[in-house]
């Protein structure tokens, strides 16, 4: 969470004590809610590179299946096959009827995750504070359409 460049489209870049509260909640939501993001480990370094999964903050526009990769794992394909077992979780095992990415415009390597997941640009979204004066689209699809595509 210290790399501006891999935090751009996640908030910025955090102190050390700000990202553990984040972590830490991370971990709560599994106890509360029952379900919340995954840590994702290479398997030839055994290296924590980053985060994805279901998470649902209060206030969000809608249950997320979202991802957050370390800059050095990028483009490694991490992100894509993460959230497709994390999509296959959320509609099989949590019931969710629909899934959302929340995504900046900017961000043409979160989209095309979004894309080869077949989630389809809904339009623009609103985020609860701090986050209400960020520009974000709102990319998803339903638990029908997830289904047909993965046969």
């Amino acid at each position: 969470m210290a790399d501006e460049v891999a935090t751009r489209y996640l908030g910025g870049s955090q102190p050390r004590a700000v990202a553990w509260r984040g972590f830490l909640s991370m971990a709560g939501a599994w106890s509360i809610q029952g379900f919340g993001m995954f840590s994702v480990i290479e398997k030839a370094s055994g290296q924590w590179v980053g985060r994805l999964g279901p998470w649902l903050p209060e206030g969000w526009p809608g249950p997320e299946v979202g991802w957050g990769i370390a800059r050095s794992a990028w483009g490694k394909g991490y992100a894509t096959e993460g959230a497709i077992a994390a999509m296959d979780f959320a509609f099989e095992r949590l019931g969710w009827t629909e899934a959302i990415h929340s995504i900046d415009a900017d961000n043409t390597a979160s989209q095309g995750v979004a894309r080869r997941l077949g989630s389809t640009l809904r339009g623009p979204g609103k985020l609860p504070a701090p986050f209400e004066d960020e520009p974000v689209e709102i990319w998803g699809q339903t638990r029908q359409q997830w289904r047909a595509r993965r046969g």
